[in-house]
């Protein structure tokens, strides 16, 4: 398993999903459709959504990418 980081490719908003998908080795769609389906039932979804999004820290870039 890798570290809990929303990385910086594959975002489509905060990147939250392509991290936890990352980090379970399923793929960020089936992620989305998960957490998609689960905002239909009752729960606190979307406010997990969002914490996740603030918690958790952006994957570093690597220092050789910026020549």
């Amino acid at each position: 398993m890798t570290a809990l980081a929303r990385p910086t490719n594959g975002r489509v908003i905060g990147g939250v999903c392509a991290a936890l998908a990352r980090r379970f080795g399923t793929s960020a769609t089936t992620m989305r459709v998960i957490f998609v389906l689960s905002c239909l039932l009752p729960g606190p979804q979307f406010l997990l959504y969002i914490a996740l999004w603030v918690l958790l820290p952006a994957e570093r870039k690597s220092a050789s990418a910026a020549w």
